[in-house]
């Protein structure tokens, strides 16, 4: 499978792809303790798309589930310490489905903060809120600048998607 980065923050930081070497079903019992009907690739193209086994009435949940696991592997997990990625979340930007409906392309933006700094923002809030000298304002907005965010694209097959 072809490597493929995203180069963030001026080229400092390098994502790669998860390899599909171990099933994904495993990697993700190891890394999450979670039993899931899944096979296939992490779903960065529609041929290493990520198959879903079994049908739930829960598919959008389960899709949210298995990109943010994909998204902690590439940016915490994986990563060195001083590199990990905290307070990672993700929010569905828009879903197609091609024209075989077994296939859909799902995109999420991706935000978070460098593991250190998230648990710097996080102490300073807990100390300084409801004290005077702590400002509210500033420290969201330096949170928000803090941020990192990423758009990414995860691709579902095996079961019928609605159009």
């Amino acid at each position: 499978m072809p490597i493929r980065s995203w180069s963030l923050q001026n080229n400092l930081m390098l994502f790669e792809e998860i390899s599909s070497d171990d099933p994904i079903a495993e990697v993700i019992k190891e890394a999450f303790d979670m039993d899931l009907e899944v096979s296939g690739g992490w779903g960065y193209t529609q041929e290493n798309a990520i198959i879903l086994l079994a049908k739930t009435a829960q598919l959008t949940q389960l899709q949210h589930t298995l990109a943010s696991m994909r998204t902690h592997l590439e940016m915490s997990l994986t990563q060195p310490e001083h590199n990990r990625y905290g307070g990672i979340n993700l929010n569905e930007l828009s879903r197609i489905t091609t024209d075989d409906p077994r296939h859909e392309a799902v995109t999420y933006r991706v935000t978070a903060l460098l593991a250190s700094d998230y648990a710097d923002f996080i102490n300073a809030y807990k100390e300084g809120y409801g004290t005077e000298s702590f400002d509210m304002e500033a420290h969201f907005l330096a949170r928000k600048e803090a941020t990192l965010t990423r758009d990414i694209t995860v691709w579902f097959t095996g079961t019928t998607f609605k159009k």
